[in-house]
């Protein structure tokens, strides 16, 4: 058996399903005899971030695993490793690569020469007997301490030659779970009882720690209301009277209050690493920060105090330590906390109603949200946005229910994101309606994996705001495209029916022009998807330059 083959059985061994690709790698046939179904994307990178949708939903459980071939392969690659490092999302990543003797030889591409400082952790195999020992590392590298893309470069010849019978020896690794100091506990158990006004910041870490019931537990055992970052969105129900809605750039009324006004915030699951796609933390703040890697502790934000470890672990020992504090009594009048955030979010909804009610034709963004929030079953859903004006009109106002109902994404924010991920998540949640929403500008990114989608029969819906413009440089504001390049020149305009292109690509294609049509599309469109159909919905839409931006 040589090296490639072994490789193979071990995803085999792993529970490995299926794996994404771009030909050619030789790993491809030898997963195929392994039972493993490889899934050809269009481009590399959109055969990365497949493995990364994948990955968002099974919580550290399964991971997305993605081969594509030497050099070019390796280079495309590159834009959804940056994502996954990001965000940071687990992933295998297996390269071809050069021979042995070509691999510092310019202008070869060394993936573990160029790689570094892309990826979590990133090796290569130099002989045969390590292959094994390889493959250990890397899946005890996604499995534990902070997630991250794992690459392993697959030396073209090295990988060809037998692997000793002796050296056919791999095991498994393990998830090791790690809880916070009991003293750390202990202090933060008081904070969250002297405090007067209270929040939570709740990130990725819950949902991949499997902890949004307990994360429910502690918010009604200390009446503490529930902030979402972005990634985090859908750890916590959005329906329930404690939580404050979830954040890009922007957000909701309660949620900017509480950030605002706040005296304790309890980030748990986070690196709360600043970012423009993120809300800030305002100072003057006692922050309790939970995460898995120290090295997010005192980053960005300074922590009062630092609770190293597995947020279900941490959380799980807070209401313990809280309850044994309090006699089991827990603390705070959570009717009069509900109350005022429900007379909150009645003061934001005056102002966005109209907008969500819109009958404006070309439709508004925001009728389209609500008529998204409307006609799907939210538990039994999955929708995510696009980078630009998809991203910051929908976070606000799409209701996230049960985990991972919702896929928040973007610390670095590639456009064409979301076709490749809804694959990723269908192949994940097979029974789950999957729906992208994104702009014109990010289908011209990644819009013929629509064709990866029909062949393969994962059937995913995206809904595109077909306004003729990208968006976020044709408003108000204009980015940082200047009025001469946009007017004189067009830079910011573009065209195409959307409709048209995907039924070329063997997916159906609705077009939406008119408010009574957008219903209608999206209850078709789930009844397609059931039966194996991809579907675009092109809705001729705005500009609206109007964000729930504080």
């Amino acid at each position: 058996m040589n090296g490639i083959d072994y490789i193979a059985q071990i995803l085999k061994q792993e529970g490995v399903e299926w794996m994404s690709c771009f030909p050619s790698n030789p790993l491809i046939s030898a997963v195929a005899r392994e039972g493993i179904r490889p899934i050809a994307f269009r481009h590399e990178r959109g055969a990365v971030m497949a493995a990364d949708g994948y990955s968002r939903i099974s919580d550290r459980q399964r991971f997305g695993v993605v081969a594509v071939q030497s050099q070019a392969g390796a280079e495309n690659a590159m834009g959804g490793l940056s994502q996954a490092y990001a965000d940071n999302i687990p992933i295998l990543v297996l390269l071809g690569g050069n021979n042995l003797d070509k691999i510092s030889v310019r202008p070869n591409f060394s993936a573990v020469q160029k790689y570094q400082g892309w990826v979590k952790q990133i090796e290569a195999i130099y002989t045969p007997s390590h292959v094994g020992d390889v493959m250990r590392r890397a899946f005890h590298a996604l499995r534990n301490g902070t997630p991250g893309p794992v690459v392993v470069e697959l030396t073209g010849d090295v990988c060809s030659l037998e692997v000793p019978e002796s050296a056919r020896t791999y095991r498994s690794p393990k998830l090791i779970r790690q809880a916070p100091e009991g003293s750390d506990i202990n202090d933060a158990a008081k904070a969250l009882i002297a405090a007067k006004k209270p929040m939570i910041w709740a990130g990725a870490g819950v949902l991949f720690s499997g902890a949004t019931g307990a994360l429910q537990a502690l918010a009604e055992l200390t009446a503490t209301p529930v902030f979402c970052t972005m990634p985090g969105k859908s750890a916590f129900d959005e329906r329930h009277p404690l939580a404050l809605g979830a954040g890009s750039g922007a957000t909701t009324l309660p949620a900017h209050r509480w950030l605002s006004d706040s005296d304790v915030l309890l980030a748990l699951g986070s690196s709360l690493t600043r970012s423009p796609y993120g809300q800030p933390i305002r100072p003057g703040k006692v922050i309790i920060h939970n995460t898995i890697n120290p090295n997010d502790i005192n980053k960005d934000e300074a922590a009062d105090i630092g609770l190293i470890g597995d947020t279900c672990l941490t959380i799980q020992a807070l209401i313990e330590e809280i309850k044994a504090q309090t006699g089991g009594q827990g603390v705070g009048n959570r009717g009069q906390i509900e109350a005022e955030i429900a007379a909150i979010n009645a003061q934001w909804m005056e102002e966005w109603t109209p907008l969500l009610n819109s009958d404006e034709e070309p439709l508004n963004y925001y009728r389209v949200i609500h008529e998204i929030n409307q006609n799907l079953d939210l538990e039994n859903s999955i929708v995510t946005h696009d980078a630009g004006a998809p991203r910051d009109s929908i976070v606000p106002f799409y209701k996230a229910t049960t985990p991972h109902s919702y896929i928040g994404w973007g610390k670095t924010t590639h456009l064409g994101f979301g076709i490749p991920l809804m694959i990723g998540a269908k192949m994940a949640e097979p029974d789950k309606f999957c729906l992208n929403l994104m702009g014109d500008g990010a289908f011209g990114m990644s819009g013929t994996d629509i064709e990866t989608a029909a062949r393969s029969k994962v059937a995913i819906t995206t809904v595109l705001l077909n306004n003729g413009a990208m968006a976020t440089y044709s408003g108000e504001l204009q980015g940082v495209i200047g009025v001469e390049a946009r007017e004189r020149y067009g830079v910011s305009s573009m065209q195409g029916n959307y409709a048209k292109i995907a039924e070329g690509m063997g997916a159906v294609g609705i077009t939406v022009t008119k408010i009574t049509q957008i219903a209608p599309a999206l209850q078709e469109a789930q009844r397609l998807n059931a039966s194996g159909r991809t579907v675009l919905i092109d809705v001729h839409a705005n500009v609206e330059h109007r964000r729930s931006k504080f």
